[in-house]
């Protein structure tokens, strides 16, 4: 068996969710500092979420019928890199929907295919799969914690610098990163398979969670930091608020592989969807008391750690090696779907429901999906 290139991997990954630890947390906050009210906000932040809805669909198909991968990766990592610094042109309203839409049309290839060639590389062993993902944590936390600092005494007039520079190391490390291909088969019979398991029990009711539990985030991955400033919490103090969240995701990835060889995925689901009801709940009625705010950030665990794990084991279980680029891709649409509607209806509902409610719908829509689990997904052995 072929060494597994467990760095190589990882260094994307850390690269890559440095990226979203740069705009998670700051990205509002940016388009706040530019003068936009919090619904144009919310419409700017689900422009890149609603372009998943069509982007890896397309490119999970072109790269099962291809099998050129890896190719796609780095092609879209350079591709996200030279659009998004379009955004230096100018910084009105309507070209920033223009960047954000075509930025995230090549971002959106990237992930889902890297995740197939990070499980060809793996083969036997896909429980390691969040040993390599916590590298992307890591790149996270240290992205949040650096930028809460920097931005406490600099201007966020440099903040899309600091994107471009994330995103072109991110290219640098996919021209790192070695091929590796799943088994292949029939394209028609791939294409035919791909509807069939679509079908099986259990298969659709999962995309709808994974859906769900994405919307349930919108106030969260929208609004979190004006939220805490407005209550008086420093950038700084915010950044590490962040990183601690990522820091107990970590601590899951660690354990997930025993976790999965112990409980079903399905319970493992049900969980996480139950913790992100309460942590909704935490932070939309109590984050002005510090220690109820703790509570909540360590609570992404299992609203992020727990679920993406559980979530990728169960698309590599439920669909074959040919079919795994689409199952991902599928994976990222509603996740998509999901993220545009919690950025949107958190946009418009922020100013005139204010946060409390804005975050007790999102606890309704991931209890929803734990419902929804608990009835409609078969239990499986771990």
């Amino acid at each position: 068996m072929a060494t597994l290139p467990y760095w190589r991997l990882s260094g994307f990954y850390l690269f890559y969710f440095a990226l979203l630890g740069a705009t998670a947390p700051f990205l509002a906050l940016y388009f706040h500092h530019l003068g936009f009210s919090s619904a144009r906000i919310g419409e700017l932040v689900a422009i890149p979420m609603l372009m998943r809805c069509v982007a890896p669909n397309l490119w999970g198909w072109l790269a099962d019928y291809t099998g050129q991968r890896l190719l796609i990766v780095r092609v879209g990592a350079l591709c996200t890199l030279f659009s998004f610094a379009l955004i230096f042109v100018s910084k009105s309203y309507a070209w920033l929907a223009l960047v954000m839409a075509l930025h995230a049309f090549f971002w959106h290839a990237v992930l889902p295919q890297f995740e197939v060639i990070t499980f060809a590389h793996l083969r036997e062993q896909p429980e390691r799969y969040s040993q390599i993902r916590l590298w992307g944590s890591v790149g996270f936390i240290l992205t949040v914690v650096i930028l809460g600092r920097v931005f406490e005494g600099l201007s966020l007039d440099v903040y899309p610098v600091t994107l471009v520079v994330v995103m072109a190391a991110i290219v640098l490390c996919s021209l790192w990163v070695p091929n590796a291909q799943p088994s292949s088969g029939n394209r028609k019979v791939l294409a035919d398979g791909f509807f069939k398991q679509l079908r099986s029990p259990g298969v659709l009711a999962f995309y709808a969670c994974v859906a769900l539990m994405q919307m349930s985030h919108g106030p969260y991955y929208t609004f979190l930091t004006l939220h805490l400033e407005s209550l008086g919490y420093s950038r700084g103090m915010i950044g590490l608020l962040w990183a601690l969240g990522v820091v107990a995701e970590v601590l899951m990835f660690m354990a997930m592989r025993r976790i999965l060889l112990r409980f079903s995925v399905r319970r493992v689901l049900l969980f996480s969807f139950l913790t992100a009801g309460v942590r909704w709940l935490l932070l939309g009625s109590f984050a002005e008391h510090f220690w109820l705010l703790l509570l909540a950030q360590l609570m992404h665990a299992a609203t992020f750690g727990s679920f993406h794990a559980a979530a990728m084991t169960f698309v590599q279980r439920s669909f074959g090696p040919g079919q795994q680029g689409q199952g991902q891709a599928l994976y990222a649409t509603l996740a998509g779907v999901g993220g545009a509607a919690g950025a949107l209806y958190a946009g418009y509902a922020w100013n005139t429901l204010g946060p409390t409610i804005t975050f007790s719908m999102a606890s309704v829509a991931a209890l929803a999906a734990a419902v929804i689990i608990a009835t409609r997904l078969q239990e499986d052995r771990p």
